[in-house]
């Protein structure tokens, strides 16, 4: 049976923190922006985390993660290539992809060498979340962690932008792309993931552009650091010369799909926000479930805006399968 989506990005275990503005500042990281950091340097942030008494959820995720759990929670078929160690964390992970009916290689690194990936993300009162990333034996992935078959053998291969930090990864996410040359109709898409990592990474992404993608996600700061525009109205122009489908979030403006032919809106769903992490995840993974179901652009849209919204009225990056379900439902009575 062929996957609807296989995946390659980062296996982290999210933990995540409600804190307020000054701590952030106090830890000395970028307000919404995503940080990489040693396993090391995460030691003295979670002793401050855990001495502040913030409310406090984990769960396992990564970008892509969020994303695939999200497609399989509502009938995908869904593949992930990743890597853990043989730790408790590494255990817990794949434990929780399997729970979510996701495959997977099952390859796991020896816990001796290197940690499994680990993701702190600190939510402020607006909503906003700044991450801090220890990717750990999780950026460490090479040839034997890929699966061939399977990638081959899906209807879309997502690409996770995280993927271009590490040479490791990067080179590893090169192969598969150099492997679905042979299989062209298994569509790709990529994630920008954040708009530092597109702007310290461009080289990469246009590589990766260069391998004829099908489809990228991202919101509209991303958009601009990756076509190079501070105007989003000018940036959404020059990805219409693109030759692939650009689908990009635009904050209170709900979200745009930019073809050559056309811009098409989708407005936001009006919520009380509480939490934006996973949100741009639970989009991307919700948009690539309604395309497999053949519904139009607009369509895919507007069910990734409302699964979307569910997520930011949530603390934490995922839903509850029963909530799922009424994004599911809702799509299918609209």
């Amino acid at each position: 049976m062929k996957n609807d989506i296989s995946a390659i990005g980062n296996a982290l275990v999210d933990t995540v923190f409600k804190v307020e503005h000054s701590l952030i500042t106090e830890l000395g990281l970028e307000i919404d922006q995503m940080t990489l950091s040693s396993a090391e340097e995460h030691s003295p942030i979670i002793e401050r985390l855990i001495a502040s008494g913030a409310e406090t959820v984990s769960d396992c995720g990564g970008s892509a993660t969020n994303s695939l759990v999200a497609a399989a929670s509502f009938g995908a078929k869904c593949f992930h290539t990743c890597k853990v160690s043989d730790d408790q964390d590494g255990i817990r992970y794949l434990e929780s992809i399997k729970e979510a009916g996701i495959g997977h290689k099952g390859n796991m690194a020896n816990a001796s060498s290197h940690p499994s990936g680990k993701c702190l993300i600190l939510v402020t009162p607006d909503a906003k979340r700044t991450m801090t990333t220890a990717l750990n034996v999780s950026s460490l992935m090479d040839e034997d962690d890929l699966d061939f078959e399977q990638i081959a053998n899906s209807k879309i291969f997502y690409i996770e932008g995280y993927m271009v930090t590490s040479e490791d990864n990067y080179n590893v996410t090169l192969k598969a792309l150099d492997h679905l040359k042979s299989f062209p109709e298994v569509k790709i898409a990529l994630s920008l993931s954040d708009p530092g990592l597109v702007m310290g990474f461009k080289n990469k992404f246009q590589e990766l552009e260069s391998y004829g993608l099908d489809y990228i996600f991202g919101n509209d700061d991303e958009a601009k650091a990756f076509i190079d525009e501070d105007d989003i109205d000018k940036a959404l122009t020059k990805l219409q010369e693109k030759p692939y489908t650009s689908i990009i979030t635009m904050g209170e403006k709900g979200s745009v799909v930019v073809t050559k032919d056309k811009v098409i809106s989708s407005p936001q769903v009006n919520i009380t926000p509480i939490d934006t992490n996973g949100a741009g995840d639970m989009f991307a993974g919700s948009f690539m479930y309604a395309l497999l179901q053949n519904q139009d652009l607009k369509s895919c849209a507007d069910f990734a805006n409302y699964g979307a919204s569910k997520v930011v009225e949530t603390f934490g990056p995922r839903l509850t399968q029963e909530s799922y379900r009424e994004v599911l439902n809702n799509y299918k009575k609209s």
